[in-house]
């Protein structure tokens, strides 16, 4: 899924289409305090947060490049997916599709009044003037776009080897591990387990959002660390002992059990709007190059995600 989105987002640029959408584009945005430049980033952002903040350097103005990079995690990435599957599927199975193209929708519509706010406060000023050399179209090459969708998917696929393969583990170790009977070990009930003990102390942070249990509280910070985490948390934490497919189906009336419709589009929202994974941290630091903008940029969009859920 994500090495084809890849793939036709780099058949675009590379046919020279995506530079006209910046330039039609560039009218509207410039309502909202942006260049028409930032549009690329933010439809890069539905496939990758990550790619999208770092193509953010083509931005002339630094005021620009910052709001946009604060911008494109509302954008629904791939990785997202997964979470609006499963509870989408398990809670609104007959308005499955609506839900998610809603959430889609809806980030997009905080996007657009986020960069209002910005812009009239932390922002002020002016989007510069839009210049932009308009390539003829043509036929995309070949290796531009296959060298275009390898950089994106690899930086994808690392995360997902490396980052979602070492939390699970950690996940399967603290969950499985704790006290019983006056000891330390394997567990049989996974309330007594360490992950079930750490989770319950900060649960009641998330109550007011209705989703306070521990098993909540957990996905949501693996979330952090990457969204494709939260459904594989979820089958770590139902006791779900095969490969788990891409929309979680296998543990829909299981998760069923622990939420009602209301704290399920909660939860959804709350990790549409939250912070993006570390990965994308880390690429918001690189690219703002400031620990001060940086804590804002994280702490603003987990302020803001706990207000609307």
């Amino acid at each position: 899924v994500f090495l084809r989105l890849f793939f036709f987002l780099s058949l675009l640029e590379d046919s020279g289409y995506m530079a006209r959408v910046a330039f039609i584009m560039d009218k509207l945005l410039r309502k909202l305090g942006l260049s028409g430049r930032s549009i690329v980033p933010m439809l890069v952002g539905f496939g990758c947060s990550v790619p999208a903040i770092m193509s953010t350097r083509t931005l002339a103005s630094e005021r620009d490049r910052r709001m946009t990079i604060l911008l494109t995690p509302f954008m629904s990435c791939s990785a997202k997916i997964p979470i609006y599957g499963v509870f989408s599927a398990a809670f609104f199975p007959n308005h499955a599709a609506l839900v998610m193209i809603g959430l889609y929708i809806l980030g997009i519509l905080v996007g657009i009044v986020a960069a209002k706010v910005l812009g009239t406060t932390v922002y002020k000023g002016n989007p510069v003037p839009f210049v932009m050399e308009l390539p003829a179209y043509h036929i995309p090459s070949v290796g531009n776009v296959l060298r275009a969708t390898w950089e994106r998917g690899w930086s994808f696929i690392k995360r997902a080897g490396t980052v979602i393969l070492a939390s699970s583990i950690i996940l399967w170790f603290l969950q499985g591990f704790g006290w019983e009977n006056g000891a330390f070990g394997l567990v049989e009930d996974m309330n007594n387990s360490v992950l079930a003990a750490i989770g319950s102390a900060v649960a009641f942070i998330f109550a007011p959002l209705g989703f306070g249990n521990w098993r909540a509280t957990v996905a949501v910070v693996t979330g952090l660390i990457a969204k494709e985490n939260v459904v594989a948390t979820f089958g770590v934490l139902y006791n779900f002992a095969g490969e788990l497919s891409e929309n979680g189906d296998e543990i829909w009336a299981l998760v069923a059990q622990d939420y009602t419709a209301i704290s399920a589009y909660s939860f959804m929202i709350f990790n549409l709007l939250c912070a993006p994974c570390f990965a994308a941290m880390g690429a918001i630091k690189r690219e703002m190059n400031n620990a001060k903008w940086t804590a804002f940029a994280i702490g603003y969009m987990c302020v803001f995600a706990y207000v609307v859920s």
